[in-house]
């Protein structure tokens, strides 16, 4: 009996990276539809999600918002994700993409109206074209897949990202939606914002593998490893896997970046993590190199950076004045559950309002 032993499959993940931590970049890969006024928005919009998570973390600390995940150092991933997207595409995300929001258009009150825990934070308006703030861990990937799979049916010619922490890709959701995303072919991009911790887990402790965009290739599907700093490099690798996906080949970009603050502001990372770590990233800030890179081409200086954040403070300002006066509906709980209202629920809600469980803002 003769045994034959032969190689059947073999593939690799390539890494991309445009912009060096230095401001300098590969002009051989860098973007031909990336214009200096796109660049420089880029650059504005990671300053505005910084600027609106230090206004949030300190609501928090002062009773004023509800527990709060920052996205400090990861503004590059979510910026630059957000400007590859079409006017018509659709982005589901976890629970950290404040800046995907901000790029998108959220009105600045419906972000604080979340964060203070109204049910009203969750109607995102169809402009924006998200889907609320999910919190429990990867469930938002299968809603991603069903999404682009209604895409494909109605023939949009629009895609779908969808966001998850390398904690998320532990997570059997996590291989359903690819799963499903290649065997269907569907107009579907996942972006792993791979910020090295899943809470007080190491991405070390998560998996054995080498990357986490080679999870991917089991289903068949393109992968890629992104400097996730690089906001050039994630615009880049986006919109490619966009432009894949709206012929129905679905993506996996792993974006590698850092978790500079805690994981929520119910968690003390000081707990866990070595100072020395989060020095040697801070070299990597993502803000700090496309700054860099503009003031060298003469796009950026400090009298703009002022201007911006003198800009900033006042939309977030004006946003919390407007979202502390706002007065909450309690029926917001019941009609804002599902796109009709069911018979059991409509029972509930005639039931509540027959026993005074509750004055509406109408009384």
């Amino acid at each position: 009996m003769i045994f034959l032993l032969k190689d059947v499959f073999d593939a690799a993940v390539n890494y991309l990276q445009v912009m060096d931590e230095n401001g300098a970049v590969d002009q051989s890969l860098f973007p031909k539809d990336l214009t200096d006024e796109k660049l420089v928005d880029m650059l504005r919009f990671m300053l505005f999600t910084r600027a609106l998570d230090a206004k949030t973390l300190s609501l928090q600390r002062q009773g004023r918002a509800a527990t709060y995940a920052p996205s400090i150092g990861e503004e590059a991933t979510q910026v630059g994700s957000a400007m590859a997207m079409k006017p018509g595409d659709l982005f589901v995300p976890n629970f950290r993409q404040h800046g995907v929001y901000l790029v998108r258009g959220l009105p600045l009150d419906i972000f604080f109206l979340y964060w203070k825990g109204y049910e009203e934070g969750g109607a995102i308006p169809k402009e924006v074209g998200g889907f609320p703030y999910i919190v429990p861990v990867s469930s938002q990937l299968p809603h991603g897949a069903g999404i682009a799979f209604a895409q494909k049916y109605m023939k949009t010619g629009n895609a779908t990202l969808a966001y998850v922490g390398d904690g998320g890709t532990s997570e059997g959701n996590f291989y359903e939606a690819m799963n499903f995303a290649g065997a269907k072919s569907l107009p579907l991009v996942i972006i792993i914002e791979n910020n090295q911790w899943a809470i007080s887990v190491p991405r070390s402790a998560q998996t054995a593998s080498k990357t986490l965009a080679q999870k991917g290739i089991a289903a068949g599907i393109k992968t890629l490893q992104v400097d996730g700093n690089d906001v050039v490099a994630v615009y880049k690798a986006t919109r490619d896997a966009l432009n894949d996906a709206y012929n129905g080949i679905p993506s996996v970009l792993e974006c590698v970046t850092y978790r500079m603050s805690m994981h929520t502001t119910a968690d003390d990372p000081t707990k866990y993590r070595d100072s020395a770590e989060v020095e040697e990233w801070k070299r990597k800030d993502p803000i700090d190199r496309l700054r860099k890179y503009l003031a060298s081409k003469q796009l950026w200086d400090d009298k703009k950076e002022s201007d911006a954040a003198e800009e900033f403070k006042k939309a977030i300002d004006e946003a919390v004045d407007k979202a502390e006066k706002f007065t909450p509906d309690p029926e917001s709980m019941f009609t804002n559950v599902y796109s009709y209202m069911p018979e059991t629920l409509q029972q509930e809600l005639d039931d509540a309002r027959e026993n005074g469980f509750y004055m509406t803002k109408k009384e």
